[in-house]
């Protein structure tokens, strides 16, 4: 090994080295912000700086998820809201690609329903709440289609931005060497928006979320959505605030989750 390579290798190490260096770093500063926000918090509820009534505090979170734990109340609505997100995750996602990839193909349908789209984004899903019951019932139907409405408008809007953004350099080329449209879209369209499609998958992990938590508001019996309704009805902000916590949790595993399948596509279409 020359020189040269054995300096490379050396300043390599050394980047590594820096790059795992930092990253405890963060973690670690991140870990310290969490526990000295709780701290304060449990020591603002003891000293009577806020209400612990209203506001809570860690120590009643705590003794509250123990309670929800022990009769597996807390799971068993936390198994079904992440259910039914990942239902309207699946299902919205799926349907704004493929109607992405429709606006695509046909530029006189993209002209038409583009406009609509837009308009379908900027409405507030929950005014359709009432009109979702009457459509589909009470239950888990109306909560999911609500989760679906969200993230497929998104899904659709963001992708095909990304689809419209394509080098259209590479697209005339392959076009000059006699590619068709399925060919230019498989070829360079797909494989190039990747990243776009791991972007909005990340978007679409809370707008999930949203949707779901919006629906249990409105139509569900059981749920984490049902419970803040509940908690906060009998004025047990424990709950209310416990809830949230375990919300908060479920949508850090998912993106989280999401994250690794990124990290996995990186390495398959080669792309950061």
């Amino acid at each position: 090994m020359n020189k040269n390579a054995k300096r490379f290798t050396r300043e390599h190490l050394l980047y590594l080295k820096k790059a795992r260096t930092r990253n405890i770093l963060v973690h670690l500063t991140q870990v310290g912000i969490l526990v000295l926000l709780l701290a304060i918090w449990e020591l603002a509820a003891h000293l009577g700086w806020i209400d612990a009534f209203i506001m809570s505090c860690p120590s009643k979170i705590w003794s509250t998820l123990l309670e929800l734990s022990a009769g597996g109340t807390l799971w068993y609505h936390a198994g079904i809201s992440t259910l039914e997100t990942l239902a309207g995750f699946v299902i919205g996602t799926t349907m704004g690609y493929v109607a992405a990839v429709i606006l695509w193909w046909n530029n006189f349908l993209k002209d038409v329903f583009e406009p609509y789209v837009v308009v379908l984004n900027s409405l507030p899903k929950i005014a359709l709440g009432p009109i979702i019951i009457i459509w589909v019932g009470t239950g888990k139907a109306a909560i999911i289609t609500m989760a679906v409405l969200i993230s497929v408008v998104i899904t659709t809007i963001t992708v095909l931005n990304g689809f419209m953004e394509t080098d259209k350099d590479k697209a005339v080329l392959l076009r000059s060497m006699g590619a068709n449209r399925m060919q230019i879209f498989t070829k360079l369209v797909a494989p190039s928006n990747v990243p776009t499609l791991m972007a909005t998958l990340k978007i679409n992990v809370g707008m999930s979320w949203i949707g779901s938590i919006m629906g249990e508001y409105l139509a569900s019996k059981e749920g984490l959505g049902y419970l803040l309704v509940y908690g906060s009805q009998v004025f047990r902000l424990d709950v209310v605030m416990t809830c949230t916590i375990v919300l908060c949790a479920l949508a850090g595993i998912m993106y989280a989750l999401v994250t690794m399948l990124e990290k996995i596509v990186a390495r398959v279409f080669h792309f950061e």
